[in-house]
């Protein structure tokens, strides 16, 4: 299916909002967890953002970035949502981290 520039970008820009607004819904699953799973995280996709933001010129801070992926300031978040990594996550994120 080719479809031009302006309608990929809305599909792309479409895509994005709905991950977001997923791992807004799963606050059960810890950053940790999709590190050690995906390679990525919420906070990945904030500093994606920034970059993104950078690259066009935008001025975003990294709180601001943060803040549109989480859906509230990144410290109330984590009080609300984060829970200490146990040492099980802990060894697998520093397995990960070694492939890298």
């Amino acid at each position: 299916m080719a479809t031009d520039d302006k309608t990929r970008t809305e599909l792309e820009a479409a895509v994005y909002r709905r991950l977001v607004e997923h791992l807004r819904s799963r606050t059960d699953v810890q950053n940790i967890d999709l590190m050690n799973l995906a390679g990525f995280c919420r906070n990945c996709l904030s500093n994606w953002m920034k970059d993104a933001a950078d690259a066009k010129g935008v001025a975003m801070s990294k709180d601001e970035s943060r803040q549109i992926v989480y859906g509230m300031p990144y410290d109330e978040w984590r009080a609300k949502h984060q829970k200490a990594a146990s040492p099980d996550q802990k060894a697998a994120f520093q397995k990960a981290s070694q492939k890298h």
